[in-house]
């Protein structure tokens, strides 16, 4: 399992291994699941409120998002699409 830090900024994959963006990840591992949809990283919010499971997040990050963007979606939309962003069990990260 990666860390919530390696899972939040998660680029790519290659392979069975999780490429990672390693500058973003020093800049804002520390952040919050609300501070990184306050900065407007909703990528990385919606990862974060994913890798945590907890439907609080989930409705944090949406909140900003539909503000930012002027949209309407719902936690019952398709939210991994729109992201980008799907949980796999990968075991190895590679940092760039």
């Amino acid at each position: 399992m990666l860390s919530r830090e390696d899972f939040v900024f998660t680029i790519g994959y290659d392979g069975p291994a999780a490429v990672v963006d390693g500058q973003a990840k020093r800049r804002n591992g520390s952040l919050s699941t609300r501070e990184l949809a306050e900065r407007g990283l909703f990528r990385a919010a919606y990862s974060s409120a994913i890798y945590s499971k907890d439907t609080a997040d989930l409705e944090t990050v949406l909140e900003f998002y539909n503000k930012a963007a002027g949209t309407t979606y719902t936690p019952s939309s398709s939210l991994d699409r729109l992201f980008g962003v799907f949980p796999i069990e990968v075991k190895r990260a590679i940092v760039l």
